[in-house]
């Protein structure tokens, strides 16, 4: 082609904005489905949000029975976090770095919760902790501790719900962390657990920080395994899930209120947790 045959400087760069935004247009086949996955997911949030009290949230809100779930919910998510960060995280690292047999089976089992039936692990507990348990008879006989329907079995039951998301998201961000940093260290004497505690602990930071982040959220909101385990006792064991579920039957109004500030809950962790989704899909 001639110079006198190319198209002017102009015309080639509309050409290649025309081709630019065609890139960038979403083909239909792709759109439609997206859109109505887009609004399924979205419409029953907007139905919460039309529905809401507003005029009698702070009168809901401010009811005592309403704080006290709250408080306890608050309470027992964070007391359920605790735990799953100190037996969660070594937990992880053996299963990110050790090359035992059988590493995989135990890899499954401890993330099965994930896709347990919540009411299901709620009765797996029962059967492990109550007071004709497993271990649940030692441990009355030994102590006189019980933790079916007590605010324990509250934080027991959202840990076991709770921890297989702390587990998953650190297990790879050991998995990806760089070696290199700890060898150095091995190198220059430091012990293993010195290793772990000032160099890998930092270097998964964010992972972990998320992870538990992660845990935080499925605890405040788990409802079948705590009814089942911990019971529904007002001030005691019914957290702000199971106060929804109750209010649902008596007075809508406040179920839906009380909806409200778990979604607000969401929509914050959800913020928090925003930069470290972008950061890891940017690098992927």
């Amino acid at each position: 082609m001639t110079s006198q045959d190319r198209p002017p400087a102009k015309q080639r760069s509309r050409q290649a904005a025309r081709a630019v935004q065609s890139r960038r247009a979403i083909p239909w086949p792709l759109g439609v489905p997206a859109l109505l996955g887009a609004l399924f997911l979205l419409v029953p949030l907007a139905g919460l949000l039309v529905r809401a009290p507003w005029l009698g949230l702070p009168r809901i809100l401010a009811d005592s029975q309403v704080l006290d779930a709250l408080r306890l919910s608050l309470l027992s998510a964070s007391a359920a976090t605790a735990l799953s960060l100190v037996f969660g995280v070594p937990l992880a690292w053996v299963l990110a770095r050790s090359q035992v047999r059988g590493i995989s089976v135990l890899r499954a089992l401890v993330t099965l919760p994930l896709v347990l039936p919540p009411v299901v692990g709620g009765v797996a507990l029962l059967l492990a902790f109550g007071r004709q348990g497993i271990l649940g008879r030692l441990l009355d006989e030994w102590t006189g501790i019980t933790l079916p329907f007590t605010t324990a079995g509250v934080v027991i039951a959202e840990t076991f719900v709770a921890m297989p998301f702390l587990i998953i998201t650190v297990e790879g961000a050991f998995r990806a962390a760089d070696r290199g940093f700890e060898e150095a260290a091995a190198t220059l004497g430091a012990s293993r657990l010195t290793v772990f505690r000032t160099v890998t602990i930092p270097l998964i930071g964010p992972s972990l920080l998320a992870g538990a982040v992660l845990c935080w959220a499925r605890a405040l909101g788990e409802f079948g395994a705590t009814i089942t385990f911990a019971g529904n006792f007002p001030g005691r064991t019914q957290t702000m899930p199971l106060a929804v579920y109750v209010a649902l039957e008596s007075d809508p109004e406040a179920a839906v209120a009380l909806s409200l500030v778990l979604l607000v809950v969401s929509i914050a962790v959800l913020a928090g947790l925003r930069d470290r989704w972008m950061t890891t899909g940017a690098a992927g």
